[in-house]
């Protein structure tokens, strides 16, 4: 061969070569870069989550209240203040006209003692009947039932000091000083120390799942650590304003602050499978859970059943192979059968 020739033979081929002239089967298969777990068994709890406020049970508090009319006088507490028991809450002034049917009450028990003994003494003397006599007494007896009963309403008192019933906290004072009150107003209620209880909203179909008694994990919304309370009371019946079914979670005392918003996890079981980062779980189009796994250096689709998740790791149940590795990182980017290059899971 022509010595020109050749060289320019072998320049040419020298310049395909970098242009990748070469055969499409030398080319290499691109693959997607991932990062490995290794598949275990366990188990985790069952949670069933909701937001809930603290406040008072509704058989942990008492609202003070009277039965005549009157005048507040003085406010010695106010909402949100821890109280002893017999702690003096506020004062109270007795309407004129509820202290002026007792003075009355109390004149109809002296004249109908008055009357009676009168009665008794004529039945001596055979100027008056037996009948006569019963009546008195019946009259008498009426008029000390009259008396007794306003007496145990407080229409008997001047002014009143309305103490604690208990150790607790004044949850709400509804009047100020110089209110005039109607009889029956609320004055104030009081909730008892270590009654208070988180109540939350679950969907009706949970309801079922949880139990009195079951663990509940509460975490401030604000973040902080958790609190370990327990299930003490779950409703037969939709709450008419949210239309899920109120659950009271009680929990130690002191934990939380009347009004606070709580996050609720309840524990109502185990879940039993394969425990995996929350991550790696992948959804195809219609919403069903699946994990990849590698084998032969290519990606495999594994459809499990996600039986329960956390923010970090969840449980399923499936085909999965306990020798190969589960992809973490990358999970949504690859599909069954891609090519993937594997790297460590951090």
């Amino acid at each position: 061969m022509n010595p020109v020739r050749h060289a320019a033979a072998l320049a040419l081929a020298a310049v395909l070569a970098a242009c990748g002239g070469g055969r499409p089967d030398d080319r290499a298969e691109p693959s997607a870069l991932v990062t490995v777990v290794r598949p275990v068994q366990g188990s985790l709890p069952m949670l069933v989550e909701a937001y809930g406020t603290a406040a008072a049970a509704g058989n942990g508090q008492q609202t003070i209240s009277i039965s005549q009319p009157g005048q507040v006088l003085r406010l010695l507490v106010t909402a949100g203040v821890a109280v002893r028991s017999g702690q003096p809450l506020l004062v109270f002034a007795v309407a004129p006209t509820a202290r002026s049917a007792y003075a009355q009450a109390a004149d109809a028990v002296k004249a109908a003692t008055s009357q009676r003994d009168s009665t008794a003494q004529l039945l001596g003397q055979q100027l008056a009947t037996r009948d006569q006599l019963a009546q008195a007494e019946k009259a008498l007896a009426d008029a000390r039932a009259q008396l007794a009963a306003l007496r145990a309403e407080g229409a008997g008192s001047g002014t009143i000091t309305f103490r604690a019933p208990f150790d607790g906290v004044v949850a709400t004072v509804p009047v100020a000083a110089g209110d005039r009150t109607q009889p029956g107003a609320a004055l104030a209620t009081v909730a008892r120390s270590g009654a208070m209880v988180i109540t939350t909203g679950v969907d009706p179909a949970q309801r079922d799942r949880i139990r009195v008694g079951a663990e509940a994990r509460l975490t401030r919304m604000e973040g902080g650590g958790t609190v370990t309370g327990h299930v003490v009371r779950v409703d037969s019946i939709l709450n008419p304003v949210t239309r899920q079914v109120d659950v009271d979670i009680a929990y130690p005392a002191g934990s939380f602050l009347a009004g606070e918003a709580v996050r609720v996890a309840t524990v109502t079981g185990e879940a039993h499978g394969w425990i995996v980062p929350h991550k790696a779980v992948a959804f195809d189009a219609n919403g069903k859970a699946m994990l990849f796994q590698i084998a032969g250096g290519k990606a495999r689709a594994v459809p499990v059943q996600l039986l329960a998740s956390t923010p970090e790791r969840d449980v399923v149940s499936g085909p999965v192979a306990p020798g190969q590795p589960l992809i973490l990182d990358g999970a949504y980017q690859v599909a069954d059968g891609d090519a993937v290059r594997t790297s460590a899971a951090k």
